[in-house]
């Protein structure tokens, strides 16, 4: 569950409109005329990969015939990933050959990673379709990359960083003012909850539809921030005579 809403933001703004010595108020910015303004925003982010587990294995009085029947679903794994553009690095095979009592078992464990999660139903359907009971399919774990988390944790920093000086804009609006640059951008806090990681496995129900698994998955980011913008006066554009 998301972490309650933060209180709302409060705007301190102290504005001296005293007219300068000519008599107007310029555009520049004096000092001590200054907008203090807090900010926030949340962002979410959904899982960018998906790890996918198939078990496989025979057992025959040959060792030969054992190792040929998982050889052959390997191949064909193998060969239907990469027909819908998985690369190698992201498949890893690993076997198990053993004896069991007066026979022989070999059981094997393919680890796809996808990026696009329909062709992974696309993939997962057909293997289904073809091998049948032969294979075992366990269901997706959705994760994040370092890479994706990075991302949000930017983006909702940035987000709120806007926000703020939209903020400080519309206050300076109201009293007639422009806004200035800003003197001081501080981040006071940032939260996250939610989310995998390739690590960490889920223990979300199989009876979960796909959907429900990503929503379980997706990672969502807050941060407030302080900001401190100078204030500049209007400036007064007089009609010039002729």
């Amino acid at each position: 569950m998301a972490p309650p809403a933060p209180p709302p933001s409060r705007v301190f703004a102290e504005l001296d409109l005293a007219p300068s010595p000519e008599g107007r108020v310029g555009p520049a910015a004096l000092p001590g005329r200054e907008v203090h303004v807090s900010g926030s925003a949340e962002l979410s982010a959904r899982p960018d990969r998906a790890r996918v587990s198939l078990r496989l294995g025979s057992r025959k009085e040959a060792a030969v015939a054992a190792r040929s029947s998982v050889s052959r679903r390997l191949q064909y794994i193998a060969h239907t990933a990469r027909l819908h553009g998985i690369p190698e690095e992201n498949m890893t095979v690993t076997e198990d050959f053993s004896r069991v009592e007066n026979t022989y078992q070999m059981e094997a464990e393919v680890c796809i990673i996808f990026s696009d999660f329909g062709k992974m139903q696309n993939v997962c359907n057909l293997l289904i379709e073809k091998l049948g009971t032969s294979v075992t399919i366990n269901p997706p774990h959705f994760y994040h990359t370092p890479e994706a988390i990075d991302s949000l944790r930017r983006q909702v920093c940035v987000t709120a960083v806007g926000n703020t000086r939209r903020k400080a804009q519309e206050v300076c609006q109201l009293f007639g003012q422009a806004l200035g640059k800003p003197l001081l951008i501080k981040e006071e806090e940032t939260k996250e909850w939610g989310g995998h990681i390739d690590s960490h496995l889920s223990l979300s129900a199989d009876s979960q539809t796909l959907q429900e698994k990503i929503q379980n998955a997706t990672a969502y980011a807050s941060c407030r921030v302080f900001a401190v913008f100078e204030i500049k006066g209007k400036e007064n554009r007089r009609s010039k005579l002729p």
